[in-house]
């Protein structure tokens, strides 16, 4: 299977679960593994943001990519997050994580620095030139405070290593114009759960879902329905999730989509500071919300 093959459809950005010893769960970590490939996703990212990478060690991010290897078990890809704002700790990273199951690699852009465009290229076309992977660009100005312009993305997208996008910048005019400009054979995906389906309208090809963490048969049957061109029934789906959508970010993610994760019975509600659980009325209605599922 081609790798634009293995990026269609719906990738689930996994938590990373705790236990109440603020330690890593693993046992859970196994059950949200079973839930999402049970549930339909079609390929799986460790260690995205989602997954609380930033209060995680260098040890326990080798354990976890390990471990979720060993879990799928060739069920489905295995997508690793390797991303920062320290470009030549990146490189180092590469050489130490274990990267040979892997079928890419999603490489957030640098936060807080806030480099210029042309520091966002000569960024990823570096780490392009040394990973030993495939490079999956990730934007997502929302967290990072510097969008990727369109034209960046498909400057970047001729690059022989980069071969796909995370478009969460929630502009539809700027992902309309990376889909419109891209190279053939660039393959983008949504990043905005909320906007998948109209992302896939316009030509995106399918998701990397934090929702799908916890609703992966609804989440990935949308987008399968999308991709088929069926949105009558892609959308009766869709309206069913906004408010799961609202309920999952209105907050902090990943606080919400793990507060629908402990209310599925899946994980504890844990989270390492300075992240914290949602408030008490949010995780009541979280709640009501799983129980009429």
């Amino acid at each position: 299977m081609s790798l634009t093959e293995q990026l269609r459809g719906t990738g689930v950005a996994l938590v990373t679960p705790f236990r109440k010893d603020y330690s890593v769960d693993y046992d859970g970590l196994g059950r949200v593994i079973d839930h999402v490939i049970n549930g339909g996703v079609e390929y799986v990212v460790t260690l995205g943001t989602t997954g609380e990478t930033p209060t995680l060690t260098k040890e326990e991010k080798i354990a976890i990519v390990n471990y979720t290897y060993d879990k799928v078990k060739g069920r489905v890809p295995v997508v690793v997050g390797i991303g920062g704002n320290n470009t030549a700790e990146l490189l180092e990273d590469f050489k130490k994580f274990p990267l040979d199951k892997a079928i890419a690699i999603l490489s957030a852009s640098p936060y807080y620095s806030k480099p210029s465009q042309e520091g966002l290229y000569q960024h990823y076309t570096t780490l392009a030139d040394a990973a030993p992977k495939p490079i999956i660009l990730y934007n997502v100005p929302g967290r990072t405070g510097r969008n990727m312009s369109a034209s960046l993305t498909t400057k970047l997208a001729a690059h022989k290593n980069i071969v796909a996008m995370k478009e969460a910048s929630g502009d539809m005019q700027q992902c309309m114009e990376i889909l419109r400009d891209k190279p053939e054979g660039f393959i983008v995906v949504s990043g905005d759960d909320a906007l998948g389906l109209s992302q896939i309208a316009c030509g995106m090809q399918g998701v990397i879902s934090v929702a799908a963490n916890a609703l992966p048969k609804q989440f990935s049957d949308m987008v399968r329905l999308s991709l088929q061109n069926n949105f009558k029934a892609a959308t009766k789906i869709h309206y069913q999730l906004l408010q799961a959508y609202d309920y999952m970010f209105t907050e902090n993610n990943p606080a919400g989509v793990k507060a629908f994760l402990y209310e599925l019975g899946l994980i504890e509600n844990v989270l390492r500071l300075p992240v914290t659980p949602v408030s008490e009325g949010l995780q009541e209605k979280i709640k009501v919300f799983v129980k009429g599922l």
